[in-house]
């Protein structure tokens, strides 16, 4: 199969699905949107009801006895970060086309650090009042964790959920310098996820600290189904494009369900690859044009809301669950549903006060150093 970009002599199967014409902003796919939201729920759903430790001091037992049939359900939330890995990968290799390095790094700067400083702020006063949720840290710590390099530098992570953001500030970077600087294209996509999944083999099957730190075997089948699946939007249906997506499914099915699974866990293996397999379902949906009736203007605000949601979903939850059911004395289930519409509120309040005025604010001085 060629790696040669498809021309107008072989027209995309989906004449629709061609990019915009220059000049003109690209059509928002508002069930991507709606998407990011739903993996983010599925995080939450699973560091409320899904898990042990730090929750069940806030619900004052083990939730699995406080939502027996949820938490068989929720145990499966945490395979919403596969999810968004995947969905990145389709975002940033949709965002970054026809986009500069510097371009680029100034849009993810923008993107990530204001929401990412409010919530260290946040969860930092929280630990300051109720540090039996979340345990306070030193300036020093603090201040690392601002550059979002706290887990390479070893200092203690103030947001549980930011280890994600390591994995995908790798992404970025890898992207970045062997896509993004010589310049997006079909070929060099299609190049750099066979040569992103030749890796994660090679480097499975090697082992050592440095493979793992930058190839990331256990996460790059998502990004790789992802990017391979922004080609199949832009391009058409694509024998190559979808090649590299099935390969990418099925490697991931098996980094997603030896991460998790292993006899006597809660999690079964089948119902592991299904949730995986929706993942990718879901997104190639939106690939392959599906979704378009989807146009809901409310998409617009669940995808704003799905980043600042997700950083403070956490700890603050776990502040907010111990306040109403232990503190006072509200049952479960509302104050699983208030905690939840808590978080979100909390997530527009930072959208519409910080990354709003201050996203771009941030990139204006970066382009302007």
């Amino acid at each position: 199969m060629s790696l040669a970009t498809p021309t107008t002599a072989h027209p995309p199967a989906r004449i629709a699905h061609a990019p915009a014409p220059p000049g003109r902003p690209r059509p928002r796919l508002l069930a991507l949107d709606g998407l990011r939201l739903l993996a983010a729920l599925m995080v939450c759903l699973y560091h409320y009801a899904g898990r042990g430790g730090v929750v069940s001091a806030s619900w004052h037992q083990n939730p699995a006895h406080v939502f027996p049939t949820l938490s068989q359900a929720a145990v499966y939330g945490c395979l919403g970060v596969e999810f968004f890995f995947v969905i990145s990968g389709f975002v940033i290799c949709m965002s970054s086309w026809g986009r500069s390095l510097g371009d680029f790094f100034r849009s993810r700067a923008a993107r990530l650090y204001p929401a990412y400083w409010a919530a260290l702020l946040l969860v930092t006063g929280a630990s300051l009042v109720l540090p039996a949720v979340v345990h306070a840290v030193r300036l020093d710590e603090f201040l690392v964790n601002l550059t979002m390099l706290q887990q390479p530098m070893g200092a203690p992570r103030v947001l549980g959920v930011c280890w994600t953001l390591w994995v995908e500030v790798r992404f970025y970077a890898l992207f970045a310098l062997t896509v993004v600087l010589p310049g997006v294209t079909y070929r060099r996509v299609v190049l750099f996820c066979s040569v992103w999944t030749l890796a994660t083999v090679l480097s499975t099957a090697a082992g050592g600290p440095w493979a793992q730190l930058v190839v990331m075997p256990a996460y790059a089948p998502y990004f790789i189904g992802g990017l391979a699946l922004y080609l199949v939007h832009r391009f058409g249906g694509q024998a190559l494009p979808w090649g590299i997506v099935a390969l990418s499914w099925i490697l991931g099915l098996r980094t997603a369900t030896e991460g998790l699974w292993h006899p006597g866990a809660p999690r079964d293996p089948y119902v592991t690859m299904l949730v995986v397999t929706l993942a990718y379902a879901a997104v190639a949906a939106v690939a392959a044009g599906w979704t378009r009736w989807a146009a809901w203007p409310w998409l617009t605000t669940a995808g704003a809301l799905t980043y600042p949601f997700y950083l403070v979903h956490e700890h603050l939850g776990w502040f907010a669950i111990r306040v109403l059911h232990r503190g006072w004395g509200l049952p479960p289930w509302p104050t699983l549903a208030l905690t939840v519409l808590t978080m979100l509120g909390l997530a527009w309040l930072i959208h519409r006060f910080v990354e709003t005025p201050f996203g771009p604010k941030l990139k204006r001085a970066l382009k302007n150093s």
